[in-house]
This record gives C-alpha cells, sequence and structure tokens, in this order.
C-alpha cells in the first residue's frame, strides 16, 4: 500500500513573530488556526491556513536568546528557498498588495510559460505567486 498524503505545511525559522504573523495574515490573507498559546501575536509557533493551504511558523531563538538582530550568514540561506503559490489572477495579487503598502516589482512572464509575482516576507524567504500565462 503507498502513503498517503493529505497535505503539506512547511515550517519557517521566523526572527520576529508578530512581524510574520502580521505579514501572512493581514497582508496575504492567511489565518492563525492553531498557536502554542492562548492569545495574541507573541508566540513561539503558529499554524496558518488558506484556502487549504497550510504554513507553520517557529521562532529562531527562544526570547532569551534572541539577537538584536537577524544573523546575515541566516538571512543569506533564505535564497535558496521559495515557496510557489498557486494563484489564479496574479495581476489582482500585485495590485492587492501594492495597495497594502509593499513595494514589489510588476508580475512577469517566465521562461517555462507563468505569470509569476515575486515577494519577500520579512525574514527574507522568496515567495511566488504564479499562475500559468495564457
Amino acid at each position: 500500500m503507498a502513503i498517503q498524503i493529505a497535505g503539506l505545511a512547511p515550517l519557517l525559522q521566523v526572527f520576529d513573530m508578530p512581524s510574520s504573523i502580521s505579514f501572512y495574515r493581514d497582508l496575504l490573507g492567511f489565518s492563525v488556526t492553531e498557536t502554542d498559546r492562548e492569545a495574541g501575536d507573541d508566540v513561539d509557533w503558529a499554524l496558518l491556513r488558506f484556502n487549504g493551504v497550510e504554513l507553520m511558523l517557529n521562532t529562531a531563538y527562544e526570547k532569551t536568546f534572541r539577537p538584536a538582530a537577524p544573523d546575515p550568514k541566516r538571512m543569506a540561506q533564505r535564497e535558496d528557498f521559495t515557496l510557489y503559490f498557486g494563484c489564479p489572477d496574479v495581476d489582482a495579487a500585485y495590485t492587492h498588495l501594492r495597495a497594502k503598502g509593499l513595494e514589489i516589482a510588476p508580475p512577469v512572464i517566465t521562461h517555462y510559460g507563468f505569470k509569476a509575482l515575486g515577494v519577500k516576507d520579512p525574514d527574507g524567504f522568496n515567495l511566488v505567486f504564479h499562475w500559468p500565462a495564457r
């Protein structure tokens, strides 16, 4: 019998949880469905959902060991990681994010035939909203 998989929830290690939750919830539209504490955004772990897509956020440092600023080496490693989100209306996503104050370049048509909009989250993770160009 083959393994059955019913979903995927990548775990991102974040520097500042309230900033990350605000980005994913308030800008992108995710809902915070579970956390390791009862209330508020200053938690160590959160599960977010949006239209069946799940994403987990975890603090990269315990509060007592958190440096004053993110580690540049750790941030540089984020360049090798990208989350691709299926987004049927990339232009609407661009308009929405610009209206929310995010400074981003317009969507492009990729060499593989998708319209794609690239965004970086507060921790430097690459996010791409894309859909086949028609």
